[in-house]
């Protein structure tokens, strides 16, 4: 069996405070390296919109992508495909419970992906608990899955979706998916964001098996299950928020599960060969002039075992050297800047939808500062999509007259991903 990855942490901060300073902000970088874990380690599940809306072209993408996905399969892995409308339905393995990936399981699941008929409504929060029952069936294994629709959540309440929800988080990971510009970006994040996935549009169909193929070669890339950052800090301290920065801005401060008085963890989902980054605030009692102090020690463990596979501190020293207390650490100054960036379109976004165009010409014109001055360039060219940058140092803009929901869509889905930062050697 091929070794599990080996991990790394990093703690970039400014060690200095003044002497009346309480707050430590930390940039932590864990890294994975090398190991990968057999298939049979391994589920994936595919959740297929098929409800009437996704007629035509789309019906017809969201099969050759499913068999592209598929195809992904590594040889071993456990897989299932659910077709989902007001109901779930399981279509692969017919029978219930998860083929294990060969030539003759693709081939047959392949097959019977093309037999996907759109009718009915949507209902989310079902095709999620059928999920969840598949993936409780394989409780040591890396589960996976891929979730696609066309519309809205309409066949089942807020309070329904989110009871489902509630009930599958932390049981698999699902990146969602929106094809076209009939379903919300809010609702899709909702789900993405509690089960550890990414959310992304594809607004052409066309491009959907290229992005289904991407998504699945990823999580074969995946080598360990549950991983969680398990953060101590002093008893006189308190943790301020605890929040992903990249490769995308997720703020993790809720999903705190405490420990002991002293200690909390939270969830990292899988990992392969990779890096993250994550900005940690912690709130100290003030100390004299020189003193040292363990503000916070960061750990990497597996969360099933208790295994510490990585650890990290953030020590710091109380001075009444303004020179070394007011240095601004690149890392933590760059990621703040880009997580208000997030805020700030999703506000802008959400303000010109209501028609306040006041509010959404002042958040969208900061989100173009906010991506200027962190060189973020993508989401600065997604920003000049839906405003007219006179000036972009300043956020300057005006308001588009028109823009289509794909454009608008596009930002809100991507507005949380970052420019990666690196500490100056």
């Amino acid at each position: 069996m091929t070794e599990a990855p080996s991990f790394a942490v990093e703690v970039d901060l400014n060690p200095y405070l003044a002497a009346d300073a309480t707050d430590v902000d930390a940039i932590v970088t864990i890294t994975a390296e090398g190991g990968a874990r057999p298939g049979t380690d391994c589920l994936e599940i595919l959740i297929i919109d098929c409800s009437t809306s996704m007629t035509g072209s789309r019906i017809a993408a969201a099969r050759h992508a499913t068999s592209v996905a598929i195809g992904e399969l590594r040889d071993g892995v456990s897989f299932a495909v659910i077709a989902g409308n007001q109901d779930a339905e399981q279509v692969f393995p017919p029978g219930g419970g998860t083929a294990v990936a060969t030539e003759a399981t693709r081939t047959e699941a392949s097959a019977a992906v093309q037999g996907l008929t759109p009718s009915g409504g949507t209902a989310i929060g079902r095709w999620l608990t059928m999920a969840g029952t598949i993936a409780d069936a394989h409780p040591d294994a890396i589960r996976h899955a891929i979730l696609l629709t066309d519309g809205k959540n309409e066949h089942e309440t807020e309070a329904e979706l989110r009871a489902a929800l509630a009930r599958v988080e932390g049981r698999f990971a699902c990146d969602c998916r929106g094809v076209g510009t009939d379903w919300r970006v809010d609702e899709l994040r909702t789900i993405a964001s509690a089960l550890l996935g990414s959310v992304d549009i594809v607004a052409d169909p066309d491009d959907l098996a290229a992005d289904f193929g991407a998504v699945m070669n990823a999580a074969m890339g995946k080598a360990v299950a549950d991983i969680a950052l398990r953060l101590w800090t002093p008893r006189d301290a308190t943790v301020r928020f605890v929040k992903q920065v990249a490769p995308t801005v997720e703020d993790l401060t809720a999903r705190r599960h405490r420990l002991d008085p002293l200690r909390g963890q939270y969830p990292l989902g899988s990992w392969g060969a990779e890096s993250r980054d994550y900005h940690l605030g912690i709130r100290v009692e003030p100390g004299a002039v020189r003193d040292e102090k363990l503000a916070a020690r960061v750990q990497v463990v597996q969360a099933d075992s208790d295994e510490v596979l990585a650890t990290g501190k953030a020590v710091v020293t109380w001075t009444n050297d303004s020179a070394l207390s007011t240095r601004i650490n690149r890392a933590v100054a760059s990621y703040t800047g880009q997580a208000e960036l997030a805020d700030a379109i999703q506000q802008g976004l959400a303000a010109r939808k209501d028609g306040d165009e006041r509010t959404a010409t002042a958040r969208l014109g900061r989100a173009v500062a906010l991506a200027e001055q962190s060189g973020n360039t993508d989401t600065a060219r997604l920003l000049g999509r839906v405003v007219e940058v006179v000036d972009a140092p300043t956020g300057t803009v005006r308001l588009r007259k028109t823009v289509s929901a794909e454009d608008e869509m596009t930002l809100d889905t991507r507005s949380t991903k970052t420019v990666r930062v690196r500490p100056k050697a």
